[in-house]
């Protein structure tokens, strides 16, 4: 039986952000389907401290967390200016991967742009989105975002 209008939990997109434009066009696209169907958009970046780089430990300096967190904040007064109110924010420790599929576990969508920071120029999908598409719990919106 299905419940009345009235009572049904509103939707939950997840829009992936890491500061990139594709990730920017994401964002935008999540808050306009939000809007047409009254979901509520989570917006997940994921941050991780690498143990070593080429062999060679990082020593740890300045606060990870902090730098993500302004990464998102920017992303999002760069996507939305004024409309990101009611946008719920999550900075989460860990790889993209296992964070945006947890992240995802009970949302109605997942969207993300075709490629990150690091992507290679042509690309049409970058290797975190493209194993989100195959392993997400939800269906899943890649945008391409526009040419660099």
């Amino acid at each position: 039986m299905t419940q009345p209008a009235s009572r049904m939990k509103p939707g939950r997109i997840v829009a992936a952000v890491d500061g990139s434009t594709s990730s920017l066009d994401a964002l935008r696209w999540a808050t306009r389907q939000a809007a047409l169907t009254g979901a509520q958009v989570e917006a997940v970046t994921a941050w991780h401290f690498p143990a070593s780089y080429g062999g060679y430990p990082i020593v740890a300096e300045g606060d990870w967390k902090a730098n993500a967190e302004v990464i998102l904040d920017t992303a999002i007064t760069e996507a939305l200016g004024e409309q990101s109110t009611g946008l719920v924010r999550r900075v989460i420790e860990g790889h993209p991967v296992p964070v945006l599929l947890d992240a995802a576990t009970d949302a109605d969508l997942l969207v993300m742009g075709s490629r990150g920071h690091d992507g290679f120029a042509g690309m049409l999908l970058g290797s975190v989105s493209g194993h989100l598409v195959a392993h997400a719990p939800c269906a899943v919106v890649v945008v391409r975002g526009r040419q660099e």
